[in-house]
C-alpha cells in the first residue's frame, strides 16, 4: 500500500523531508476520490517504514490538517530510548504529532 507514495527528499538523525505522491497513487483514490487525504494512520506506518521501527503501542496521536497528494512534508524525530516522537510539519505548521514506543 505504501509503495509510491512519498519520496524522501531528505533525512537525517532528527528530521526527514517527504513528498507526497500525487493524486493518482490508490490511497488517494479510496481516501476519498472527490476530495483526495491522507488517512492519519498512513503517516504513522510512512515514519515507521522510513525508520525500520517495529510499533507496538502508540502513546499518543493528533492530527491537526489534513495532508494531501504533492505535500511536503517535514518530519521532526526525538528518540527516548524505546519512545519516538514525531511532529510532521508542513508548510511550518504543524500537521500532526505521533508518540510511539517500537523495538
Amino acid at each position: 500500500m505504501l509503495s509510491g507514495l512519498y519520496t524522501i527528499l531528505m533525512q537525517n538523525d532528527e528530521e526527514i523531508l517527504i513528498e507526497l505522491a500525487s493524486k493518482s497513487h490508490p490511497i488517494f483514490k479510496a481516501h476519498f476520490p472527490t476530495h483526495p487525504l491522507l488517512p492519519g494512520f498512513t503517516i504513522i506506518d510512512i515514519v515507521a517504514e522510513i525508520l525500520n521501527h517495529k510499533i507496538i503501542y502508540i502513546k499518543q496521536s493528533k492530527f491537526i490538517g489534513q495532508l494531501l497528494p504533492n505535500d511536503k512534508l517535514l518530519c521532526r524525530l526525538k528518540h527516548n530510548e524505546n519512545q519516538t516522537t514525531v511532529t510532521i510539519l508542513k508548510n511550518e505548521k504543524e500537521m500532526s504529532k505521533i508518540i510511539y514506543e517500537s523495538k
